[in-house]
């Protein structure tokens, strides 16, 4: 069994985006700009957020965050996607998710131009992904890609299997997973709250990637001897031992799953830090006008 370290591997990855900015630099050119709009306190948004900057940092970036509290209007929140749309000085931007209530997230995602669009959830860039098109991959599922990539996973004709149907993980993963590109070609079944046969399916795949935000949903049963398994899942659960009274667990039982893989990420530690850093290959690539010449 290899254990897949995202941390490692994100961690070379910043390395090689921070070389390059400073190759540009070296050219005159200006570092890559990330903006994030954050709204409210949530405590998960705030650690995500702050994670984002100090990657900012690691990368050579310069970036910016723009707050706004809980009761700020959706016209207010619009207003100021306008603004960093039409702010040459920024090169991408997001929208931390989730959102309150009174606004909707939809047509926050829809009003950020494409070409800024470095989080990959507008629909023209959603769209471009599903044809194969260059544009920008929402962070997660790029991470998962890239890790099957540098782990030297091979995916052409392999089973492939996606529990989870979500707009930022199932749905584009499994997209990804059957493009003609390497790692890719892939023949690939998602399975979903709706799904029979849930077992049996993955108990016949090559790949599991599981990504339903249901904690120890795969077991050891589901799981063939020499799979490899991508576990998305981060869902706090209850621990006395730790100081914060919780701990992170992936939607795979580790424990007894891990030591039939070929392959297995762990959870914290395995696709978690890849998320932020796709997020900064995105901004790199926007500031270098590689996906929209």
């Amino acid at each position: 069994m290899t254990l897949i370290d995202g941390k490692k591997v994100a961690d070379d990855i910043k390395r090689e985006i921070a070389a390059e900015v400073e190759e540009m630099v070296a050219a005159g050119k200006r570092r890559p700009h990330l903006a994030a709009i954050l709204v409210g306190h949530d405590g998960g948004s705030e650690t995500y957020v702050a994670n984002k900057v100090k990657a900012c940092e690691a990368c050579g970036f310069t970036s910016t965050l723009i707050r706004y509290e809980d009761e700020v209007t959706e016209d207010e929140l619009l207003a100021a996607i306008g603004r960093l749309n039409n702010d040459e000085g920024v090169d991408g931007f997001i929208v931390q998710l989730p959102l309150p209530r009174h606004i909707s997230e939809q047509k926050v995602i829809e009003a950020i131009d494409p070409r800024k669009d470095v989080d990959g959830f507008h629909p023209v860039n959603v769209g471009r992904m599903s044809i194969g098109l260059p544009c920008f991959v929402s962070a997660t599922p790029s991470g998962i890609m890239e890790l099957l990539k540098r782990y030297n996973v091979e995916t052409r004709g392999a089973n492939c299997v996606v529990l989870g149907r979500s707009n930022i993980v199932g749905k584009p993963v499994a997209t990804l997973m059957m493009q003609k590109a390497e790692p890719g070609n892939a023949t690939v079944t998602v399975l979903h709250s709706a799904s029979r046969n849930i077992k049996e399916t993955c108990a016949q795949a090559d790949i599991i990637i599981a990504a339903l935000g249901s904690p120890g949903f795969v077991t050891a049963d589901m799981v063939k001897p020499g799979a490899t398994v991508i576990d998305v899942g981060t869902t706090r659960v209850p621990d006395s031992t730790r100081k914060s009274g919780f701990r992170l667990r992936g939607d795979v039982d580790f424990e007894n799953v891990a030591e039939k893989c070929a392959y297995i990420t762990p959870v914290p530690g395995g696709v978690g830090p890849m998320t932020i850093c796709s997020l900064m290959r995105n901004t790199l690539l926007a500031a270098k006008k590689e996906i929209y010449k």
